[in-house]
Order: C-alpha cells, then structure tokens, then sequence
C-alpha cells in the first residue's frame, strides 16, 4: 500500500551518495583536464542542492493550516520543485553546456583517464544504488502504468523526482564515458566537449519535465479521472441522491484533495433528513478516500451544470 504522505528517505539517500560523487568527480577532473568530469560533478552538485530543497518543501508541506493559509501548506512542495527544475536548467544544464562549447572550441588533451574511468565505475555504483531506492519508493504508485504515464500522473514529485534526476545520473555516465572513450582513441578533446553538451542537454530535458509537472499542481489540477469516477459514484449511491450536477477536484497537496460537489437531492427531502444525507455522503467519502480532506456539498439541482462540469445523467430513453 502507498504512503500517503511526500517521501523523504530517497532524497537523504541520494543527497548522502551525490555529495560524495561530486567530490570524487572533480578530483577527477582536476586531475585529468576533462570537460564533461567538470560536467559531471556541477551535475552531482545540482543533485545534491535539489535533494536539500525537496527535503525542504516536503517538511514545509506538512505545516499545520493556518489563519493566512486556511487550506494548508501543502502546494509549498509544488513551490520547491519547480525551484529544483529552474536550478537544474540553470545550473546543471547551463553550466555543462558552457563548458562543453569551451572544449570544442579550445580542445584540450585528456591526461591520465584512469581516474575518469574509475569515478564513473564508483558514481554508477552509487547512482544506480539511490536509483532504485527510489524507484522501489515509486513502484507502488507506478501500478500497472507506465513509468512515463505513472510520473504524468503522479501527484507526488517526491516519488518522481529523485526516480527522474537518478535515471539522468545514469544515462549521464554512460555519455561521459563515451566521450572519454572517444577522446582516448581519437587523440581529440573536442569528443570531451561534445559529451559535456549532450549531459546538459539532457539536464534541461529533465528540468523541462519537472517544470511541467509542478506548474500543472501549481495551478491547481483535478484529481485522476479515475478518482473523481469513484467519487461521482459514492455520492451518487445514497438513496436519497438523484444525481450530482457538477464535481470538481484541486490538489492542495500530494494526498490533501478539495471537493466541491453540486448535489441534486429528492425533492421531498425535509431539511433534517438533507442535513443527515450530507453528513453520509461525507462519511462514505472519507471512508473511501482519505485523502479528501475538505468536502463542500451543495443542494442544486441536476440543470445547474457548470461550463466544463461532467454532463449530468440522462435517464433511459432520453
């Protein structure tokens, strides 16, 4: 069964292991005069920044509400990933871009690549690691889908991004030691800088995914198709509900959903007996998903359909 509550272990995990691969990276680079090592380690340096800001926002999440912030703090969390997506375009992206055009402007022989080598066996051994710390975090929430549909859906980047920015990590080694291999043969560094290119660009496509996804929470998104069904067909199944005119959803946070629903009871309903229909409806809600924290139920009438809101039900022969 899922935690439903941001994830931190990965994150500590990953910022433990970037921080010491960072550190090996550019005693590599200092040693040998390679691009994308510098690449490589301005890569674990951005990993290990972004582990401490998520941290950061999923233990900002939690704050309790608060008169300013009567709904919570849970879109703080959707705040901080899209800071961790600006810094790994800036200065993941940026930085290992720069420098590869440096080197394939200027090319520079790459001297005792032994120590290139031997970082990158120990930086996959550690991302691979931390990859599937996370990814294990992940795979309950991944289901059946796949792993691309599974974070487009996921409204959790604390179950993603570390899956994200570790899966990166890998494929960056492998570039890196392409590159490194190409300019042993070739005798030419420009295959250096052109690695230390490709990282970055890879970089960017990450922070460009992260960014999407965070500003869609930011702006408040719906609650899966899947979800907002089951909902429609709680509130549908009291007695004395007719139907439901309109249902809307807003994330506030991974696992804090808003409800607001425009019910059409039956209309010999005495105030009390709506009042006690209101309170069952919230409780089968409640029972069936937690997660919804805020419930507003409203008596309408099955015409007061609003633009976008779901059709209401049409009875047999209509």
């Amino acid at each position: 069964m899922p935690e439903n509550r941001p994830s931190t272990g990965p994150f500590i995990a990953a910022l433990a292991g970037n921080s010491l691969i960072a550190a090996a990276k550019f005693v590599a680079a200092a040693f040998t005069g390679s691009s994308v090592m510098i690449a490589e380690g301005v890569h674990s340096i951005v990993d290990s920044t972004n582990n401490v800001l998520m941290l950061v926002g999923a233990r900002r999440s939690d704050a309790k509400p608060s008169p300013e912030h009567p709904f919570g703090h849970g879109k703080e969390l959707y705040f901080w990933s899209l800071i961790v997506a600006l810094v790994i375009f800036s200065a993941g992206g940026g930085i290992s871009i720069y420098e590869g055009i440096t080197h394939v402007l200027h090319p520079s022989p790459v001297e005792n690549p032994l120590w290139n080598y031997g970082v990158l066996g120990v930086s996959f051994v550690a991302d691979g690691t931390t990859l599937v710390i996370a990814y294990r975090e992940f795979k309950p929430h991944k289901g059946k889908r796949s792993l691309w549909r599974a974070i487009r859906v996921s409204k959790d980047p604390t179950k993603f991004a570390v899956v994200l920015e570790d899966g990166a990590a890998t494929i960056g080694l492998f570039i890196a030691a392409i590159g490194l291999l190409a300019t042993q043969l070739t005798g030419s560094g420009i295959y250096d800088g052109l690695a230390s290119i490709a990282v970055g660009l890879l970089l960017c496509a990450i922070a460009f995914v992260l960014a999407l996804e965070s500003k869609n929470l930011l702006l408040g998104e719906a609650a899966a198709p899947r979800v907002v069904a089951d909902l429609r067909e709680t509130v549908c199944r009291d007695p004395d509900v007719e139907g439901v005119a309109s249902l809307l959803t807003m994330h506030l946070g991974p696992y804090d959903l808003l409800l607001n629903v425009d019910v059409a009871f039956r209309e010999d309903l005495t105030g009390n007996e709506t009042v006690a229909a209101i309170q069952r409806i919230e409780r089968a809600i409640q029972r069936s998903h937690p997660e919804v924290k805020r419930i507003f139920i409203e008596a309408g009438s099955l015409d007061r359909t609003q633009p976008g809101a779901p059709s209401p039900p049409q009875s047999p022969g209509s």
